[in-house]
């Protein structure tokens, strides 16, 4: 996620639909995965990024893809899925073994690494990760679906498809939003409930302390919609903020769910220049359940 500038200045709706672009089309079936990620990439409109983690992370670039899915994460219920739909192009926005860098080494004995490696490379997987090139469309692939998501284009800030300015509300209220618009999830929240706000600015995945702690000094910023952050970081910052009478909110979606969205509108957007390839969304959902 990238760190994130609210300036909440002129309320606008934007404009939801693709890039405007010369998009380069993909026509034809069989196409090797190489080419079609390369399409990918060039339909981003986005410079090259040095040293990006948007690789190849398992499988070949000459394999021909017979469906493409998109989702957060490659789990085993997503790999069978894709199995099942015949699709073996998956293409992950989070990492594929369990580390930002899917460094095995340390656990490349583990029966569940060797099982899931197995599965992928017996039923000749394709697993490509996209992140630094969807977070780099204009404007962001991941917010632009989130914002979708929530139900909030029209209070979505020009140009910054992260940041709403909301009829005035109270944190209750949005949280019994957010509840329908996600209700399998549970969500941490920091501040009085009867608290009034209305400008909301979307922190999606793991930015960091330093971003969500820029967000909450901005006086423009009533409520930071985080993804996750460690316990002690801005979980504690803003215990203690609210203790001090300061008129601030975090609510913590959970990583999946803050970003999840993104790869939905992914699939769609996708559509818009791959021809003749099946592509489809498969939601990967929360990663645990809450008793």
């Amino acid at each position: 996620m990238k760190i994130l500038k609210p300036v909440f200045l002129v309320l606008a709706a934007v404009v939801f639909s693709f890039p405007l672009l010369a998009q380069i089309t993909v026509e034809g079936k069989n196409v090797p995965a190489g080419k079609i990620i390369s399409a990918i990439i060039k339909n981003t409109g986005a410079n090259e990024i040095p040293n990006t983690i948007d690789v190849i992370k398992e499988g070949n670039t000459s394999t021909p893809v017979t469906g493409i899915v998109t989702t957060m994460f490659a789990t085993m219920d997503i790999l069978k899925e894709a199995v099942n739909k015949n699709c073996n192009l998956i293409i992950v926005h989070e990492p594929l073994y369990y580390s930002h860098l899917d460094q095995t080494e340390q656990i490349k004995n583990s029966p569940v690494f060797l099982e899931k490696k197995r599965f992928i490379n017996e039923h000749n997987l394709v697993i490509w990760r996209f992140h630094d090139y969807i977070h780099s469309i204009k404007p962001d692939g991941i917010d632009t679906g989130m914002a979708i998501k929530l139900g909030w284009k029209d209070f979505t800030i020009e140009g910054h498809p992260e940041q709403f300015l909301l009829p005035e509300t109270t944190l209750k209220e949005l949280l019994n939003h957010l509840k329908q618009i996600f209700p399998k999830n549970s969500f941490y929240v920091i501040e009085n409930p009867e608290m009034k706000l209305s400008k909301v600015v979307l922190a999606a995945g793991a930015p960091g302390f330093m971003a969500h702690y820029r967000l909450l000094e901005d006086k423009n910023v009533d409520v930071v919609l985080a993804g996750e952050s460690p316990q002690w970081e801005t979980y504690e910052y803003m215990r203690d903020a609210v203790a001090q009478g300061r008129n601030k909110a975090v609510i913590f979606l959970g990583h999946i769910t803050s970003e999840e969205a993104g790869m939905d509108w992914c699939a769609t957007w996708l559509k818009s220049f791959i021809k003749d390839i099946p592509v489809s969304f498969i939601e990967s959902g929360p990663s645990f359940w809450s008793y």
